[in-house]
């Protein structure tokens, strides 16, 4: 069994929740942007949180699946279709054997990922599926997809009762998108060096908007805004970073590090966005404009714990349902 890219799209891999245990060496996490739909479209067929699924972006990819399987799309959304025909985001869908996948324009967002109930063969490489691209390692040959790519999948007896001869079968269950509505406020706290701006940057920071810049990818994005100063200039030794830290760059512009991001920086780490607000950012584009609010930490965790139990409520659920479609 396996689906095969007819069409490739702008930027299509391999993701799961990223690798850990290895920045010390210079091998950065990596993983899906958004690991709050990429997890949901996991639990929404029942499966492991963090099994692979394919990110992708608009242009999305074309692609057909050699044999009945079930499917399921979050994220953003890129209006899909099977065969021609609309079907829905955050919602199982039982596809037909040859039955070809696409995507028609893009409605929200910038991201959706595509779960298939049958797990992917692909190899790790460091404990995780992530295509890494710069290490050419990871996910399907450790690169995005090309036309006429085909990457097998597990065999598992569906049952396709409910296609009736149809392209495609939506099923029963669905999860509602609300848990991870894009927003204009990005929750933060405070970065070590927090205290190294000026008071007048400090309050700039947390009342002023900010514009994602046109230089916004996997690696960071790259904010437009009030230039920031601090208190003297310092030299500052390269230091830890992580999904979501917020560094001043040398003009007093902000750049947030996102999935991609290197191990070590040397610009001082003046904030860090709240795990749990991370996926709506993922989900913002170019000229989008946020605005940052500072939490606690009791609080950002919470939220985080809140996301994490309903993944798990709807993975409970699903796996119930998909059991009685499965032989």
């Amino acid at each position: 069994m396996s689906l095969t890219i007819i069409k490739a799209g702008i930027l299509d891999t391999i993701q799961d929740e990223g690798r850990y245990g290895y920045q010390h060496v210079g091998i950065n996490p990596g993983g899906a942007m958004d690991r709050f739909s990429a997890q949901l479209s996991n639990c929404l067929l029942g499966k492991a949180m963090n099994a692979p699924v394919i990110e992708m972006h608009f242009p999305a990819p074309t692609i057909k699946f050699s044999k009945s399987t079930i499917i399921c799309i979050t994220g953003a959304n890129f209006s899909p279709m099977v065969n021609e025909k609309q079907i829905p985001l955050h919602q199982p869908v039982l596809v037909n054997k040859n039955a070809v996948l696409s995507f028609g324009k893009v409605n929200s967002g910038v991201r959706c990922y595509l779960s298939i109930l049958q797990d992917l063969r692909v190899k790790k490489w460091l404990d995780s599926f992530s295509t890494n691209i710069k290490a050419a390692a990871g996910g399907y040959e450790g690169r995005s997809f090309k036309a006429g790519d085909t990457i097998e999948y597990e065999e598992i007896a569906i049952s396709d009762e409910g296609l009736k001869n149809q392209d495609f079968h939506v099923l029963p269950w669905r999860a509602a998108p609300s848990k991870n509505t894009l927003s204009d406020t990005i929750e933060v706290i405070e970065g070590p060096e927090w205290n190294w701006l000026t008071k007048e940057s400090q309050h700039s920071f947390s009342n002023q908007s900010y514009t994602i810049s046109d230089k916004a990818d996997r690696m960071g994005y790259r904010l437009s805004g009030l230039q920031l100063t601090l208190n003297e200039q310092k030299e500052m030794i390269s230091s830890g970073v992580g999904f979501g830290t917020v560094q001043l760059l040398p003009n007093g512009q902000l750049i947030v590090l996102m999935a991609d991001h290197q191990t070590t920086g040397g610009y001082p780490r003046i904030a860090n966005v709240v795990s749990g607000n991370l996926p709506a950012l993922a989900q913002m584009r170019p000229n989008d404009q946020f605005k940052c609010r500072f939490t606690e930490i009791g609080s950002a965790e919470q939220k985080l714990i809140e996301q994490h139990q309903y993944l798990r409520s709807v993975q409970f659920a699903s796996s119930f349902n998909i059991k009685n479609i499965v032989s």
